[in-house]
């Protein structure tokens, strides 16, 4: 076995796969930065739908890649990792780039959910207030009405 691989066999399950995983290589580090930002600036961002639906896409297209980037992190592995970790299933990449980019987005989208709720909570409690100034309006209107009938 070529050194910097993990023996297959030692894998039993995910969590021993997780456990397997060398935290502490650089690439990895700054990998998880870049998640904690993107999370960060996803949440930073949420008054400002046009740089949110950007994200959104940029986020989708880095998950559409995803398969091209392991295939060429599977040839270069040794020049910026310790390990093999870029299997053909693509296991790996997914635990540790895909799942939390499709995490962003889902917070992404939970965020546009409840901005619309809150708009649509905020346009009804607008109509309510006029259609009750309408009402009062009229009311006031035809009371206005029969005083000016009785003084004639």
């Amino acid at each position: 076995m070529h050194p910097g691989q993990i023996d297959v066999n030692e894998i039993t399950g995910y969590w021993t796969f997780l456990l397997s995983i060398d935290w502490k290589d650089p690439w990895l580090i700054g990998l998880i930065l870049v998640h904690i930002m993107t999370t960060t600036t996803a949440l930073l961002s949420r008054n400002n739908s046009n740089f949110q639906v950007f994200l959104f896409l940029v986020l989708l297209l880095a998950v559409y890649f995803t398969e091209s980037i392991n295939e060429y992190a599977a040839q270069n592995w040794s020049s910026f990792s310790k390990q093999q970790y870029f299997d053909s299933n693509g296991l790996f990449i997914s635990t540790v780039f895909s799942i939390p980019i499709l995490l962003n987005c889902m917070l992404l989208i939970g965020t546009w959910l409840y901005s619309s709720t809150q708009l649509m909570v905020t346009l009804k409690t607008a109509q309510l207030k006029e259609r009750v100034r309408r009402e009062r309006q009229n009311k006031a209107d035809s009371e206005s009405t029969a005083k000016h009938v009785k003084a004639e």
